[in-house]
């Protein structure tokens, strides 16, 4: 059982629970620009990855290789963009983004381009819905 942590108020506000990994909880930022994932380890006081210990690592490792092939199998991206920033959220984070040729920031990064466009609410649950069956399909 993984202890509870605290999820940064940012990253609560600008997204919403996918599902809870191994080790990380997935999230989906809640800008319909960009198919755009967060994995929060769950665990407090994380800054950098290399505050985690080696088996920690690990299976952050897991985690971001099923959350990347989820979102490749539902975004189809011409390239996906991983990054942990932390810049303005301290907390661990990784970003997982799916970026089109063509986007409104490419072939740039996506941070300071533009305003976020939340999702409807009906394209909000059809993304979680289809992310979801995406990780379950990794695991058949």
């Amino acid at each position: 059982m993984t202890p509870e942590f605290t999820l940064d108020p940012p990253l609560a506000a600008g997204s919403v629970t996918v599902s809870d990994l191994s080790l990380c909880q997935l999230r989906l930022m809640n800008d319909a620009r960009f198919p755009w994932l967060l994995l929060v380890p769950r665990r407090d006081g994380l800054r950098e990855l290399f505050d985690l210990p080696a088996f920690d690592q690990a299976q952050v490792l897991i985690d971001l290789n099923r959350a990347a092939a989820a979102l490749q199998a539902v975004a189809t991206p011409d390239k996906l963009n991983i990054g942990a920033l932390g810049n303005i959220v301290p907390q661990l984070h990784i970003h997982l983004i799916a970026r089109f040729v063509g986007d409104p920031a490419w072939p740039g990064p996506v941070w300071g381009q533009g305003s976020a466009v939340a999702y409807t609410e009906e394209a909000l649950q059809a993304q979680l819905a289809a992310l979801r069956a995406a990780l379950e399909a990794l695991d058949a």
